[in-house]
C-alpha cells in the first residue's frame, strides 16, 4: 500500500495547520527583512535575535512587571523597535553607502552579541509564557480540533502582513518610503526628512520581527536561542519570494509553511531542506526570486 494513502484525515489538517502557524512566523520575520533590505537596502542578520527579543521582551514585562499578553503585544515591539532605532542611528546608519557584506557582518556580529549575553544571563532552557486566559482552549470542527490560539496568530499574522503591505504600496507614506530609496536627495528636496524616515523604517521592520515573538512565545519555550533556530529559514523564504518584496515576503511565507506541514505528512524526511530545495530551483529559474524585480 502507498503510504500516503493510509494518512487519516485528522492527521493531514493537523499538519496542514502547523504549517500555516510555521508560515504565520515566517510571513512576518520575511515581511520585516524585506521591509528593511527593499527600502534601506540593508540586509539585517540581526532579525532572528529581534524576533528572540520580542519574546524575551514579553516575558520580562509579565514576570518582572505584572504586563499580561495583551499589553505585551503594544509594549514589546516599541521598546525593542526603539532598540533598532538606536542600532541604526549608532551603527547602521555609516553602512548605507559601502557594499552589502558590511551590514551583513555587523549585523551578524550584534546578532552573537545579544544571544550571548542572554544566554549568560537566562541559560538556553526554554521559559514557559502563559497563554491569555481569553485564548485558551479550542473548538472542534469535525475533522479536526483547532486551539484558539494558533488560529488568533494565523489571524493576527494575515492583518498586519496586508496591512503592512497597504501601508507601503498603497498610501502616501508608503510612496515616500519608496520614493526615498529610488532618490534620497530628489526626495529630501521636497521637504521629506529621508534620514528620519529610514530610522523609523528600521525601526518598523525590528517592531514586526518582535511582534511575531511575543506571538510566538506562548507556542515555543522562551529561550536565546530561538531566534537563530528559525532565521536560516525566513532568509531562504525572502530569497524565494524576491529580495525586498513585500507581497513576495508574505506570499512565500504561509505558501511555504504549507509546503513544509505536507512534506511532513507525505515525506517526513524531507520536512527540514525542503524549503531550501525549493529556494535552490527558483534561483536556478529566476535568480531574482519568484516576485523579485530584476536589475
Amino acid at each position: 500500500m502507498i503510504p500516503f494513502l493510509d494518512i487519516s484525515t485528522q492527521a493531514l489538517f493537523g499538519q496542514l495547520l502547523l504549517g500555516l502557524i510555521n508560515g504565520s512566523f515566517y510571513a512576518m520575520l520575511s515581511l520585516g527583512l524585506a521591509v528593511i533590505f527593499g527600502l534601506l537596502n540593508i540586509i539585517n542578520f540581526t532579525h532572528g535575535a529581534q524576533y528572540m527579543l520580542g519574546a524575551f521582551a514579553a516575558w520580562m514585562l509579565l514576570n518582572y512587571l505584572g504586563i499580561g499578553y495583551w499589553w505585551a503585544l503594544l509594549l514589546a515591539p516599541l521598546i525593542v523597535g526603539a532598540t533598532g532605532v538606536v542600532l541604526e542611528r549608532l551603527l547602521i546608519s555609516r553602512l548605507y553607502k559601502l557594499d552589502h557584506i558590511y551590514g551583513l557582518l555587523l549585523t551578524f556580529g550584534l546578532a552573537l552579541i545579544i544571544q550571548g549575553l542572554l544566554r549568560n544571563q537566562y541559560g538556553v532552557s526554554g521559559m514557559p509564557y502563559a497563554m491569555p486566559k481569553e485564548l485558551m482552549g479550542g473548538r472542534n470542527l469535525g475533522f479536526m480540533f483547532l486551539p484558539n490560539y494558533r488560529a488568533w496568530v494565523i489571524v493576527a499574522s494575515v492583518i498586519v502582513c496586508f496591512g503592512t503591505w497597504f501601508l507601503i504600496e498603497r498610501t502616501r507614506l508608503g510612496a515616500y518610503l519608496r520614493a526615498a530609496t529610488e532618490n534620497a536627495a530628489l526626495t529630501q528636496a521636497f521637504g521629506i526628512n529621508v534620514p528620519l524616515l529610514v530610522t523609523l523604517t528600521y525601526g518598523f521592520g525590528v517592531g514586526l520581527a518582535a511582534l511575531a515573538g511575543v506571538l510566538a512565545a506562548p507556542i515555543y519555550s522562551v529561550n536565546p536561542n530561538m531566534g537563530a533556530d528559525i532565521i536560516i529559514v525566513v532568509f531562504a523564504v525572502v530569497v524565494i519570494g524576491g529580495m525586498g518584496s513585500i507581497l513576495g515576503a508574505i506570499v512565500s511565507g504561509f505558501s511555504l509553511g504549507l509546503i513544509e506541514g505536507l512534506t511532513k505528512v507525505f515525506y517526513p524526511e524531507a520536512s527540514t531542506t525542503v524549503i531550501f530545495v525549493i529556494m535552490a530551483i527558483v534561483l536556478l529559474v529566476k535568480p531574482a526570486g519568484l516576485f523579485g524585480r530584476t536589475a
